[in-house]
């Protein structure tokens, strides 16, 4: 397990050397001049070549680029113009939150998706089938702000069943004791099940916008996966046998489908962690990707770098968790590879 892991991470290493120099260089071509927003409106062009100068911006790309990767190395990911904070310092008092919400938002997709794609699969053609294509084809065609703010206009404006969309918590919590940075997660520990309610009051909405957007993929595939596998012979052996239909369905049929499966949910859950920065503007939800669009709209170079540097090794980190949950659900796997 530990050398699949480290090929896996050596096979990664050319992928994240790309991400740091395109990074770079998209960072560069973004419109708008980072010193001229630092020193204000007013300020002169004496003040604002200062600034550049002190910035190092002045300098020609290739010293930048070596710079950068100087202080890359040394886990310095630079400072942000716009919070005044080390971005990794900000980057990791916001990930919690975008982690949480996509979390949540691909564990209500998956539960629905693959409940959706397995009663299809039991009853093809049905009405039940029928829904779920119709469950599929919306999801595809609803963007996830678009569900966002309907999701807002009917539970909150609408019924008030749902709080405000402000945030993590409402106006009267303070968050738990920091431990994983998960409010759930923390709250559950620290026993406050006054702030661990008001937490999940504040992430339902938010984590299901996100998750409608991912059920219609893992829906199709799950059907389409259960179908083929219900046709096989060993689970007409498995009938033949006198087996229960839950245990033929669940032991046999879905373990089997379920790689298909899972490798949609590592596609969904890399497109969930760009989807999430919608979702985050639409709720004020203070995460990463909300960081990245102020940070862009000004030209703050340092953050949207330290953004996609993030984005890039949590990709890598899930397409090994995806490697390695293979080899959980099929042992076959190991042995072919």
């Amino acid at each position: 397990m530990l050398a699949v892991m480290a090929r896996r991470m050596a096979a990664a290493l050319p992928t994240l050397a790309g991400v740091v120099v395109v990074t770079f260089l998209l960072a560069r071509a973004l419109p708008g001049d980072p010193a001229a927003y630092f020193a204000g409106p007013a300020a002169t062009r004496e003040a604002v070549e200062q600034i550049r100068a002190a910035l190092g911006l002045d300098r020609p790309l290739h010293e930048q680029f070596l710079l950068y990767l100087r202080d890359l190395a040394r886990g310095d990911l630079g400072v942000s113009i716009t919070t005044g904070q080390p971005v990794l310092h900000d980057i990791l008092a916001r990930l919690p939150a975008s982690a949480e919400l996509t979390l949540l938002g691909l564990l209500f997709a998956a539960t629905v998706g693959i409940t959706l794609g397995v009663l299809a699969a039991l009853k093809p053609n049905g009405w039940l089938d029928n829904a779920c294509r119709v469950v599929a084809t919306l999801g595809v065609c609803l963007p996830a702000f678009f569900t966002g703010l309907l999701l807002i206009y009917v539970f909150y404006y609408l019924l008030g069943w749902a709080p405000a969309p402000l945030g993590r918590l409402d106006a009267f919590s303070s968050p738990p004791p920091y431990v994983t940075g998960f409010f759930l997660v923390d709250s559950l520990l620290a026993g406050d099940a006054e702030t661990f309610v008001s937490a999940a009051q504040q992430i339902a909405l938010p984590a299901i916008a996100l998750g409608i957007f991912a059920v219609a993929p893992i829906a199709r595939i799950t059907r389409g996966s259960m179908l083929a596998v219900m046709g096989s012979d060993f689970i007409r052996a498995a009938r033949a046998h006198g087996l229960s239909r839950r245990k033929v369905v669940v032991a046999y049929a879905l373990r089997n489908a379920l790689l298909p499966v899972v490798t949609t949910l590592g596609m969904v859950f890399s497109f969930l962690l760009g989807a999430n920065v919608l979702v985050e503007k639409v709720f004020a939800w203070p995460g990463i990707g909300s960081y990245a669009v102020e940070a862009l709209l000004v030209s703050d170079y340092a953050p949207v770098q330290g953004f996609v540097m993030t984005m890039g090794f949590l990709y890598v980190l899930l397409n090994l968790a995806i490697d390695l949950l293979y080899r959980v659900i099929d042992p076959r796997v190991e042995v072919a590879a």
